[in-house]
């Protein structure tokens, strides 16, 4: 049986500031997988003969950490 404990955060400023840097993190990496996605899916779409595989999550993780080390 798994019991779930209510937690309240009381950050403070700079908590929370952190806090919302991180989504905004996470928001902006499942914005650009999914652009990849639906790209490649409309890539597959129009060539059935040449479809591109799907990356993976470790792909997408090296993809991600290059376009960080790029800007």
């Amino acid at each position: 049986m798994l019991l779930g404990f209510p937690t309240k955060l009381h950050p403070n400023n700079q908590q929370k500031t952190l806090l919302a840097k991180h989504a905004g993190v996470v928001r902006d990496a499942y914005n650009c997988s999914f652009w990849l996605r639906i790209n490649i899916l409309n890539q597959n779409a129009n060539n059935p003969n040449s479809k591109i595989k799907f990356p993976t999550e470790f792909d997408l993780h090296k993809l991600l950490v290059a376009m960080v080390k790029q800007t």
